[in-house]
């Protein structure tokens, strides 16, 4: 039965004015709430990346053709646009943005593509899907899903639900969007779970007239620990967008947290011009808003912000916080996707409750030009607090970078990221601290032990450790200090985007694993760093991945991706690496700087797929230790229908 008073006593108001501000007041209520987030985060927006298809040149050896197709074979892509008519950026995977009309479609076969299907990341069934929750024993996604085609479009919430946020069980649809307030789509929320164990659900709905809305959803029976049932609230929508912000402007409600007054405090993602804000909203019972004066912060020239999230972090302790904890031994982490260039900023800062603002610590580095989540194919992220083991966990969309013409072929676009914790770097005092949920382990299967493996300058070692398509890595690298020393530093500035790549030869790099490569290495995707020397004989160490011969297919992204990594006096240089057929993850120093990649082999696929250690350093040799580890498959799959699994 459905439960009629789902949250907070109600006011008179049944909602707000779709034409208008909500800006009602109420009086203080004193009740004690705890609240946890729920992340539905999950972005809504396909890959738009220019290629880089590397040079022809370097150690390795390379397939001259580019491509296993004669022209004749091949046909035209030409992708229809998406998005911009309801008010964000285009979804089409147009590839080629400069000559997108001739690029031509590589002639991809059904065991190419099927190989390309992850085997321990989340992903529907079928079509195209772009926030878990902690409830009653089992942890909750909820994701935009297009149930009609692997394209972005007609999105609704698929459901899942996990154990240990491995093993994934198919629910049916959560909502669909079948009102006037969320007819073009059923977009990216949050949720709160009050005292009493009910459940608050805040989304945005696009409505018949493209305007962006809040609305507010609860499910149909809260005691039911699998959630399937939800109802919208009858007074939707119960925010529109303000004065001053434009109808499709106004996206993607956090989680709510509590304000010393009582008041349950949100953020909503906006911009004004090309200024980047985050309004601010209190509310006593998830209908009634106040707005409040100013924003919680703004960094002109970044665009549209998406997907915000706001949560403290803890600098004296290594477990995740409650999104209502403050205090003198906490910092705040603001997060931003921007619309425009579809990656994930963060910066870590002060937080000021009496007026809802937050200020960066160190402004060179605020939200949107400066650290990122990540540096490969990740958007729309979002964190979420797992009261069931104290942590802070992160969960981001991967989206594709491939044709939308292969994608079509192949039924499916997009899969989730490995869930990740995230705690803040107390060495470096400025970054986060990313690392894969523990419960992945629980795949690994066979292991193999590498010891002070040496790699000479300009060489490849082999990892015989079977297929490599599904791989857990961790590995140390030591470099030659007499080389470090020796090596004569030089003004010319690195950058592992518009570097060549691994055939960019330097004296202290670039050196690390080949990953997803043949035996003849004509397909490799690198994951390496690259130490620069400066003039002033300081260190910089970049950590990159190169795709630009990760294919021979024509329509795929060869981009080089990459940043600076921190490294601190007495550290080894290390990294974690997890393989999934077509995504490789891949984290640097414990996970300050991490890069995902989507890579579309059609050689070094199956048993075909190597390990290999390079550096084709000029001048240093290094040495490596690694612990590789087989990993299993995960159970993804529809949930029986069968009370024993409640």
């Amino acid at each position: 039965m459905v439960d009629t008073r789902p949250f907070l006593p109600v006011s008179s108001h049944a909602g707000s004015d779709p034409t208008g501000p909500s800006e009602n007041r109420r009086k203080p209520m004193k009740l004690q709430l705890s609240i946890f987030f729920v992340l539905l985060t999950v972005g809504f927006f396909a890959a738009l990346l220019t290629s880089n298809n590397g040079s022809d040149n370097g150690f390795v050896k390379e397939n001259e053709h580019g491509s296993l197709a004669s022209p004749s074979s091949e046909k035209q892509l030409r992708p229809v646009s998406r998005g911009p008519a309801v008010g964000v950026s285009e979804k089409s995977n147009r590839l080629f943005a400069k000559d997108n009309e001739n690029q031509l479609a590589y002639p991809w076969n059904n065991s190419m593509l099927s190989w390309q299907r992850t085997a321990f990341h989340f992903q529907p069934e079928k079509n195209w899907m772009n926030g878990p929750l902690f409830y009653k024993g089992w942890y909750h996604f909820f994701y935009q899903y297009n149930p009609h085609a692997a394209v972005w479009g007609d999105i609704v919430w698929g459901h899942a639900v996990s154990k240990d946020l491995v093993h994934w069980l198919h629910l049916p649809l959560a909502m669909v969007a079948d009102q006037w307030y969320d007819k073009n789509g059923v977009w990216t929320g949050s949720a709160t779970i009050l005292p009493d164990g009910k459940v608050v659900m805040l989304y945005t709905g696009s409505t018949t007239e493209n305007v962006q809305v809040q609305n507010l959803a609860y499910p149909a029976d809260h005691s039911d620990p699998l959630l399937i049932n939800w109802v919208k609230y009858s007074g939707n929508p119960v925010l529109v967008p303000p004065p001053g912000i434009l109808d499709k402007d106004f996206r993607d409600p956090t989680t709510a947290w509590l304000t010393s007054e009582g008041k349950w405090r949100i953020t909503i993602g906006s911009k004004i011009n090309k200024t980047g804000i985050a309004l601010v909203y209190d509310t006593k019972d998830f209908i009634n808003y106040e707005l409040l004066d100013g924003v919680l912060h703004a960094v002109p020239g970044t665009g549209m912000w998406e997907c915000v999230d706001f949560f403290p972090v803890s600098k004296t302790e290594e477990n995740g916080l409650d999104t209502s904890v403050n205090g003198p031994s906490v910092k705040h982490v603001v997060k931003a996707s921007l619309d425009d260039d579809r990656h994930d900023y963060y910066s870590i800062g002060t937080y000021h409750e009496k007026n809802g603002t937050w200020i960066p610590d160190e402004p060179k580095i605020d939200v949107g030009i400066g650290l990122r989540y990540d540096y490969g194919i990740y958007y729309a992220a979002k964190t979420f607090y797992d009261q069931n083991k104290n942590r802070r966990v992160l969960w981001g969309w991967i989206g594709e970078s491939d044709s939308e013409a292969a994608d079509m072929q192949k039924g499916w676009a997009s899969v989730q990221s490995i869930p990740r914790t995230i705690l803040f770097d107390k060495k470096t005092g400025t970054h986060l601290l990313q690392w894969p949920v523990e419960e992945i382990e629980s795949l690994r299967l066979k292991s193999y032990e590498f010891n002070q493996v040496k790699v000479q300058a300009g060489s490849v070692v082999p990892l015989d450790v079977g297929p490599a398509t599904q791989l857990d890595i961790i590995a140390e690298f030591e470099i030659d200090k007499e080389a470090l020393e020796k090596t004569t530093g030089s003004n010319v500035t690195f950058s592992c985007s518009s570097s060549g790549g691994t055939i960019e030869r330097g004296a202290l790099g670039p050196f690390g694993l080949l990953v997803l490569a043949d035996d003849s290495l004509s397909e490799q995707t690198p994951v390496y760093f690259y130490i620069a020397k400066g003039s002033d004989g300081k260190l910089k160490t970049f950590f990159c991945n190169d795709q630009s011969r990760s294919s021979v297919a024509s329509d795929v992204n060869k981009r080089i991706y990459g940043n600076l990594v921190p490294v601190l006096e007495g550290e080894k240089l290390s990294l974690r690496v997890l393989v999934d057929h077509s995504i490789v993850e891949s984290f640097a120093q414990g996970g300050r700087t991490v890069i995902t990649s989507r890579v579309y082999p059609t050689k070094a696929i199956y048993g075909v797929a190597k390990l290999f250690l390079f550096n084709n350093a000029t001048e240093a040799s290094v040495s490596a230790s690694l612990r590789i580890w087989q990993m299993n498959s995960a159970f993804i799959r529809p949930y029986p229908n069968n009370k024993e699994f409640q």
